[in-house]
């Protein structure tokens, strides 16, 4: 009898996944790669060729950790894995992605154009750009064991400090605008919180960046918006993305300033799996594909964890899934 197939879920990371020249290796060498990072160029216009010889340069005219680099070449970066990883015989069967990486996924379903994740990336880096100076810091905790210690502003947060994602067990994301978050990073330090910065120089996912969520709302209605046509799991909800949310144009836009909640998306999920279970596969950006082998799920090998190195990246279309 022959065993049943995994099904394929393709993560797609975002803020802090970054790196000078990622998944460059791949560009020139695979053709739907690199067709869809022209495409993503060719649809920024003149920022479109900053943002490659940037991204191609050892001495970038503008750091990969700024805003301006960072979000569109992350969703640039991911819609291409996406593109080649199907061009090379290996399409998904559902996508999960991490903030800038949701929106990526939006794009591979089919929810906008690449046209348009193009203008909408440079839409919110210029917003997020104009958002008060913050950040985001990493704490080996529980949403619960931070809550107290974030409660001394209007609201409930310190300033407009607020847990900004939940990525596993006893691992969050916390953010907001300095100075507040170094007095937040002062104060959980003290309480015995193991912390470390996240690669990132504006509060993504706190309320400071509130305006320039709302200013991609108006960005999105002016798109042409559609079903996914590949299932999306949202890291916004922790569930499957419905029809009617993909073609609301607040769902995508408002993200920005809502905390990442991939940990529930994740095990909703694995917990919910198909007959032979998932398979995730993360591809040159190494970010998700750590916290999900925390899962129970993978330890007990219901679901496995695959990722693939820019050097072991498929270059033709040799593999075919079975059933395909």
């Amino acid at each position: 009898m022959r065993q049943t197939e995994r099904r394929t879920v393709l993560l797609l990371p975002g803020q802090g996944a970054q790196y000078p020249r990622m998944a460059a290796e791949l560009y020139r060498e695979q053709p739907a790669f690199t067709a869809a990072m022209d495409e993503f160029f060719d649809a920024c216009g003149r920022r479109g060729c900053e943002l490659r010889d940037d991204w191609l340069s050892a001495a970038p005219r503008v750091p990969i950790d700024d805003v301006t680099r960072a979000q569109p070449l992350l969703f640039a970066v991911n819609l291409a894995i996406g593109r080649a990883l199907a061009d090379a015989g290996r399409p998904v069967d559902a996508l999960l992605g991490h903030s800038v990486g949701e929106l990526a996924a939006a794009a591979l379903a089919g929810v906008f154009s690449p046209a348009d994740g193009a203008e909408l990336m440079c839409r919110r880096a210029d917003a997020a750009r104009l958002m008060p100076p913050g950040g985001m810091l990493a704490v080996a905790a529980t949403p619960d064991d931070i809550a107290p210690h974030l409660s001394g502003g209007p609201g409930g947060e310190l300033g407009g400090v607020v847990v900004g994602a939940w990525n596993a067990p006893r691992q969050c994301i916390v953010s907001g605008p300095d100075p507040a978050l170094e007095a937040a990073e002062e104060t959980l330090r003290g309480k015995g919180f193991m912390c470390r910065r996240v690669r990132a120089l504006q509060p993504f996912h706190s309320p400071v960046l509130r305006p320039a969520a709302e200013e991609l709302v108006r960005c999105l209605e002016g798109m042409r918006l559609s079903p996914p046509r590949v299932p999306v799991r949202s890291c916004r909800t922790g569930r499957w993305v419905t029809d009617e949310e993909a073609v609301t144009p607040e769902f995508w836009a408002l993200q920005l300033a809502e905390p990442v909640l991939f940990w529930p998306a994740l095990d909703g999920l694995l917990t919910d799996r198909p007959e032979g279970g998932w398979t995730l596969v993360e591809a040159c950006l190494s970010q998700l594909a750590p916290l999900a082998r925390r899962h129970r799920a993978v330890a007990r090998g219901d679901a496995e964890v695959i990722t693939i190195g820019p050097g072991e990246f498929p270059m033709t279309a040799s593999v075919r899934r079975s059933g395909s």
